[in-house]
C-alpha cells in the first residue's frame, strides 16, 4: 500500500470540499419525500455543485454500465449503493442512500446519509440507527496507534450482534487529491485481509462507509451495471464520513 498521510494544510483543504458534501447533503435530504424523484434531487446536486465551485466526484466514472451519469448516487429501500437518479419517486415508508463526494480547489471529500421518508417501519427504522451507531464508533475509536481491524472487528460484532449483516463487497478508502486512495478500509474483519491491514497514525484520511442489510449480507448488480441490491430483496442502509485522524483522534471532515 502507498498510503499517503496528509498535513495540516491538506485535511483544511479536505475539510473545505466536506463542508460542499455536507451542504449538498443536507439539503437533497431535506427534499426526500413522497413524489419527489431520484432525478429531481440529482439536478439539486448538481446546481448546488457548480454554485459552489466544486466538481462532482462521481458523474463520468468508468464502469460496467458506462459512465456513471449522475452527479450523486441515490439508492432506495433494497439498492444497496450507486443507484442511478431516474424518475423513480419516493413514496411514504421508503428509506433513501445519498452518496456524494467533490473535488474542491484540488482535494475531494466524500459522504453518504440514509433517510427516511414518511413513516418506516420500526424494524427499518431500527436497520437506519445501527448502521449510523456503526459509523459513530469508528469515530469515537480512531486515534493513533491501533491497527484498523481492531475497529473493524468491534463495528463488525456491533452489527451483527443487532440481527444485521454487514457487507463484504463494498469498502471504504483513503481520501486526498484523489478520490480512491490507498488504503481499503473495510467495516469487517476478514481472515484473507491481514496482508492488507495498516496502523490508524496522525495525518491519515479515510472515508469510512458501513453497508448494512436486514437479511442475507449477500449483493448483486442489476442489468444497468451499477446499482448494487440485496439478493434477498431486504432493505440496506449506508452511512459514510470522511475522517481524520489526529493527535486527539478522529476529526469528522464532512460534519
Amino acid at each position: 500500500m502507498a498510503i499517503k498521510l496528509k498535513s495540516k494544510r491538506e485535511i483544511e483543504l479536505i475539510r473545505r470540499a466536506g463542508a460542499v458534501v455536507r451542504q449538498v447533503l443536507e439539503r437533497l435530504g431535506a427534499m426526500a419525500a413522497p413524489g419527489v424523484t431520484t432525478a429531481m434531487l440529482d439536478a439539486q446536486a448538481e446546481r448546488l455543485t457548480r454554485e459552489l465551485g466544486a466538481q462532482a466526484l462521481f458523474k463520468g466514472v468508468p464502469g460496467r454500465g458506462g459512465p456513471f451519469p449522475g452527479t450523486s448516487c441515490i439508492s432506495i429501500n433494497e439498492q444497496l449503493v450507486h443507484g442511478i437518479p431516474s424518475e423513480r419517486a419516493f413514496r411514504a415508508g421508503d428509506i433513501v442512500s445519498i452518496d456524494y463526494g467533490c473535488r474542491l480547489d484540488g482535494y475531494c471529500a466524500d459522504a453518504a446519509v440514509t433517510c427516511m421518508v414518511g413513516k418506516v417501519p420500526q424494524e427499518v427504522r431500527r436497520l437506519v440507527a445501527v448502521t449510523r451507531r456503526m459509523l459513530d464508533m469508528a469515530v469515537e475509536l480512531s486515534r493513533p496507534g491501533p491497527l484498523w481491524s481492531e475497529l473493524a472487528g468491534r463495528m463488525q460484532q456491533y452489527v451483527e450482534g443487532e440481527g444485521f449483516s454487514v457487507v463484504r463487497e463494498f469498502v471504504g478508502h483513503g481520501i486526498g487529491k484523489e478520490m480512491w486512495e490507498d488504503p481499503k478500509v473495510p467495516n469487517f474483519v476478514s481472515p484473507d485481509a491481514s496482508g492488507r491491514d495498516f496502523r490508524l497514525e496522525e495525518g491519515l484520511v479515510i472515508a469510512v462507509e458501513p453497508m448494512v442489510t436486514m437479511g442475507s449480507r449477500e449483493v448483486v448488480v442489476e442489468a444497468d451495471g451499477w446499482t448494487v441490491v440485496t439478493r434477498d430483496g431486504k432493505p440496506s442502509a449506508h452511512f459514510e464520513h470522511t475522517l481524520a485522524i489526529t493527535a486527539d483522534g478522529a476529526e469528522v471532515l464532512t460534519a
